[in-house]
């Protein structure tokens, strides 16, 4: 897509799958920045007549997948597609994450106080009743004291974050490359965000002072054992997932993903209704993990 002297540095990429009344809320906020960004819509072929009220709207960049690609697809299509069009920033969300009006401007401060030297940028995500998002909750780094005097900035060093609202340099995603399209939905940004921040080694922070609202259907994060019957076959792309993610980190990986297993086990021997669906889908999960090796893929040019 060719660009202009005027357009804005930052691209806003905002993957979408069939929610437009939500898409529409994101787009909104997306405009009412105090910060100047272009918005960037990744539609993973939506049938819900998103595409008509996309290619009707002034002032967006909208491209249709054709297929729907997931989470992991749509993310790895929409960062391409920013950095190949040459943003210098790319910041990346659902289409049921809504910031607030300041969450981009104070991204920008967090980039310049820290001169560029950082992995990813990761707002605090709240729900719709304005308390703590917990499916969105970053994983701070134990020795997050380190960089203490951040914090009076609102920057608090982490290890891992999703990917509603994370704020990246283009320069570090063609460095560390793209999110792993072959994961589908489930944890590509966990695996993306330890890829830069665990195993790649650059300080990474959420700004405390950028926050969004995660307009999520409900609070209560993620359990196989209680989630409803008909979201239970997306878990197994949670478990053969996280069996590739923790492989890359060593033994201590792979102990701490057993770990999780089992307690993924006991929950649903103890609280599970039905149990055998459930047990079904973990153990597909833990057996097809074994046998995924998908491809970091970079930007072309880079290694």
């Amino acid at each position: 897509m060719p660009r202009n002297e005027k357009e804005s540095t930052v691209a806003a990429v905002v993957v979408t799958y069939n929610r437009l009344e939500l898409l529409r809320q994101c787009v909104e906020a997306l405009r009412a920045q105090t910060a100047a960004c272009d918005i960037l819509i990744v539609d993973n072929a939506s049938t819900d007549g998103s595409s008509q009220w996309l290619a009707s709207q002034p002032n967006l960049y909208y491209r249709n997948t054709g297929s729907n690609l997931g989470g992991a697809g749509g993310f790895h299509f929409g960062m391409r597609w920013a950095v190949k069009t040459g943003y210098d920033y790319v910041w990346i969300m659902d289409d049921d994450t809504l910031p607030q009006p300041d969450a981009l401007e104070k991204l920008l401060e967090a980039d310049r106080v820290l001169d560029g030297n950082y992995g990813w940028l990761s707002s605090v995500a709240l729900w719709t009743d304005g308390s703590e998002c917990k499916m969105n909750r970053q994983k701070l780094k134990k020795s997050f004291y380190e960089y203490s005097p951040l914090m009076k900035y609102g920057l608090v060093q982490a290890e891992q974050a999703t990917f509603v609202s994370l704020f990246l340099r283009s320069e570090t995603i063609r460095r560390f490359g793209l999110p792993i399209k072959e994961y589908y939905i489930w944890g590509d940004d966990l695996e993306y965000t330890r890829r830069i921040a665990v195993r790649g080694g650059l300080p990474c922070f959420v700004e405390g002072q950028s926050q969004v609202i995660h307009a999520a259907k409900s609070n209560v994060g993620s359990n196989v054992a209680l989630d409803d019957a008909e979201r239970i076959g997306r878990y197994f792309y949670a478990f053969r997932n996280e069996a590739h993610l923790y492989r890359q980190e060593g033994i201590k990986g792979r102990a701490y993903c057993f770990a999780k297993r089992c307690r993924d086990f006991l929950r649903i021997m103890g609280h599970g209704k039905p149990k055998w669906p459930r047990l079904r889908v973990l153990l597909r999960g833990i057996w097809a993990g074994f046998f995924f090796h998908p491809e970091v893929e970079c930007i072309e040019g880079n290694k």
